[in-house]
């Protein structure tokens, strides 16, 4: 019997977070100077949500395992961010952003948390442009916008192909002024090993200076996760190499439940794989598919020959180009979901129409837009529509002044000029919408433990749509948690300073120096590296694009086997109180190889195909996703010890404001 209470405030769905706001209970300021509270992680979430809740007035100890708070992966984010202003006057609103957010989830997804999301998205932008964020702006002075998949409108804010990074300058910049106020204490180089209980409640963590190797105790009034998402489970991934899912796994082995593990995102659009020396992948930007067409040649011979070399693929004749997405989605075409568009592509590929060495690419074409773009300059600007040279040369503008350092950036990877040749992309793992459980007040399952951003599952369902995780992200850190952490925490105004010697503190600091010794002294033969890298083969052939029952059931015995050599043979060069990389990295992949087992077993239990899950078994007779209702809810996992003994708990989804039916993009 589930134990999961989500907290969803009762009364229409229009009026449920106004009126939560209203009634839910407040720290004064003058108490709110009394109170402290751990931030871990410095992205776009954890960010947001250490200014604010440094300017509302709390004490905020932020940390970051990178050198700087404004090198979280968040800057990486590349195409936009979502928000329902309807600027574009196409009909865009509120309730439209919900709709497509719950749909392109495949109705996974929690109705309430989606509808709070859509409304708070419209003060995102107005508190990013506050903060001199410099998002495009359209001939007239006003902010522009762009569509991404699965919606029928433009609702992405944008700032060239460096969205992130301009997000999370500004929030970096706010966090700046509470540091130099004195109200956030700033721990880079820092990286949490375990979160301390007391008497039921999260009060403060463990972690390792990684520049020392001290292991340090912090204690606070309540532990916020905003440590992002596991994708680097797969090896190779678009995550940066350090991204790890070690402070949620750390906080679901204390207690909290972690939610539909299996739910990771393939992003269709990054450059391909081009051999075993990689150690991470490259994404293009979903903003491309605005413009961008997606093709394969339409026959084997001609895919044969591009593979080979023998003929370019500007040299094949538009007849003979297979536009499939165009061809199978015409309503939505290239803008189609992630998880469709990727198994789309993937389809293509494995029956021999890949276009690059390795089979395993499609092509992104720019030469349409170029030329309807140059076409429409050339016409505003009074000049020969007809001379090809000028209209190419004036499309090239305008698509250098949307996606400019995106294509500087192909080029310098893959050493080819997408202006004049169709770039080649291919899907990689770039997303998790699983991650810890939350309630509505973004509380896991411990109390005082809150996740945000991709460190929790709540908002993306069983596929996220593009441009969704900054607004997650930034509405969770600015807009939701600061309000109802303030209902816990007015429990706690008396409550005084959390002591770290404290029994609790000591028993989690001797689990963290343990593991740390029984890794440094293992003497094995093998580099950490070696696991991570057999763990991402597993990972990609058996619970990757496509699942079936076969084969996760053996992935699961082959990542318990995988974990018992890696305890068995892991050799860490280096001292446990030092720098050392390789030491902070085998912790990482350490929990890693558990995580896996519990995403093997989570999608092996789900017996159907929905979103990013998406299990050979169930599909239709055309290939799509077939879900369920059955299983119209969220898996959460309860930790017992070894990941096969989880129990799982689940938390029925109920659509009041939605029909659920079939997801169609035809």
């Amino acid at each position: 019997m589930s134990i999961l209470d989500s907290k969803i405030p009762e009364g229409p769905l229009a009026e449920k977070w106004t009126n939560h706001k209203s009634h839910i209970n407040l720290v004064s300021p003058a108490n709110k100077r009394n109170i402290d509270i751990i931030v871990v992680g410095t992205g776009l979430a954890g960010g947001s949500a250490s200014a604010t809740l440094a300017e509302l007035g709390y004490n905020v100890k932020a940390f970051c395992f990178q050198d700087s708070a404004r090198r979280a992966h968040s800057i990486a984010a590349q195409g936009g961010i979502n928000a329902a202003k309807n600027y574009q006057g196409d009909g865009d609103s509120t309730y439209r952003l919900f709709y497509d957010t719950v749909k392109g989830g495949d109705y996974r997804s929690r109705e309430a948390n989606v509808h709070r999301l859509a409304e708070v998205s419209t003060n995102i932008i107005d508190q990013c442009v506050a903060q001199g964020v410099p998002f495009a702006r359209e001939y007239g002075g006003l902010l522009d916008n762009r569509s991404f998949g699965g919606v029928l409108v433009s609702r992405t804010f944008y700032a060239k192909g460096q969205t992130g990074q301009q997000l999370l300058l500004g929030a970096y910049s706010a966090m700046n002024r509470q540091i130099g106020r004195g109200k956030i204490k700033m721990y880079a180089r820092h990286e949490m090993l375990d979160v301390v209980i007391v008497d039921g409640k999260a009060r403060g963590i463990i972690a390792r200076n990684l520049v020392t190797g001290e292991i340090e105790r912090h204690s606070a009034h309540a532990v916020v996760l905003g440590s992002g998402g596991y994708g680097n489970l797969f090896y190779l991934s678009t995550y940066a190499m350090g991204s790890n899912v070690t402070a949620a796994w750390k906080a679901h082995k204390r207690g909290a439940f972690f939610a539909n593990p299996c739910f990771t995102q393939i992003h269709p659009t990054c450059i391909p794989v081009s051999g075993d020396h990689q150690s991470k992948l490259t994404l293009m930007s979903e903003s491309l598919r605005n413009d961008g067409r997606i093709w394969v040649p339409k026959n084997m011979e001609d895919a044969k020959a591009i593979r080979e070399g023998k003929l370019k693929p500007v040299d094949l004749p538009e007849e003979k180009r297979d536009y499939y997405l165009e061809r199978r989605y015409p309503a939505f075409g290239n803008l189609v979901p992630r998880d469709v568009a990727s198994r789309a592509a993937k389809e293509r590929c494995d029956a021999g129409y890949g276009v690059n060495k390795t089979g395993e690419a499609v092509f992104l074409d720019f030469s349409a837009a170029i030329v309807r773009y140059g076409k429409e300059q050339a016409h505003v600007k009074g000049l020969d529509e007809n001379d090809m040279a000028l209209v190419k040369k004036l499309g090239k503008e305008i698509v250098a002044n949307k996606y400019g350092n995106l294509f500087q950036m192909y080029e310098k990877i893959v050493d080819q000029n997408p202006y004049e040749t169709p770039m080649m992309i291919y899907p990689a793992v770039h997303y998790a919408m699983g991650g810890l459980w939350v309630d509505y007040n973004l509380m896991t399952t411990v109390p005082g433990l809150y996740a945000i951003g991709e460190a929790n599952f709540s908002d993306h369902g069983a596929n996220r749509l593009g441009a969704s995780a900054l607004m997650q992200g930034l509405a969770d850190g600015y807009f939701v948690l600061p309000y109802t952490i303030g209902d816990y925490l007015s429990d706690d105004i008396r409550t005084g300073k959390i002591s770290t010697d404290l029994p609790e503190f000591d028993a989690a600091e001797k689990q963290v120096k343990d593991d740390i010794s029984k890794l440094i002294n293992n003497k094995g033969s093998k580099s950490v590296d070696y696991f991570h890298k057999k763990l991402g083969k597993i990972m990609w052939n058996k619970c990757g694009m496509a699942r079936n029952r076969k084969e996760l059931a053996e992935a699961i015995e082959e990542i318990k086997v995988l974990r018992e050599e890696f305890w068995k043979d892991v050799f860490i060069p280096g001292a446990e109180n030092e720098y050392n990389e390789e030491l902070a990295k085998a912790g990482r992949v350490a929990d890693f190889l558990e995580l896996g087992e519990l995403f093997a077993k989570d999608a092996l239990e789900r017996e159907e195909s929905c979103g990013g899950h998406f299990r050979e078994e169930h599909q239709t007779e055309n290939g799509e996703a077939l879900r369920r209702p059955e299983f119209q809810y969220v898996s959460a996992w309860e930790y017992k010890g070894q990941p096969r003994e989880a129990v799982h708990h689940k938390e029925p989804l109920v659509y009041e404001n939605i029909e659920v039916k079939e997801r169609s993009y035809k």
